[in-house]
């Protein structure tokens, strides 16, 4: 059901700041190790996108992976829900 614009739900805004949050930390962090070794730190800042590149295929085959989960839980399921009658959700 809508409930809205996004971001009106208090769910979505808590994780919204949450993440916000983590994201701060992380900079933080970041800013520290630059002021204490830089070049670590510029390597760094280099190496995570193409290490995030390198990972981005298995992220698309854990999703289609649990597509397929999904759908045969469904096909498991459905003799159920038919055979539920009208009280099936």
């Amino acid at each position: 059901m809508w409930r809205g614009r996004a971001g009106e739900d208090g769910r979505n805004r808590q994780a919204t700041g949450f993440v916000r949050v983590v994201s701060m930390i992380k900079f933080l962090l970041w800013c520290l190790l630059l002021v204490l070794c830089w070049p670590l730190a510029l390597i760094a800042l280099t190496v995570y996108p193409l290490v995030w590149v390198l990972l981005l295929p298995f992220r698309v085959v854990g999703i289609a992976v649990g597509g397929v989960f999904a759908l045969l839980g469904a096909i498991i399921m459905f003799p159920a829900r038919v055979l539920g009658g009208p009280r099936a959700i």
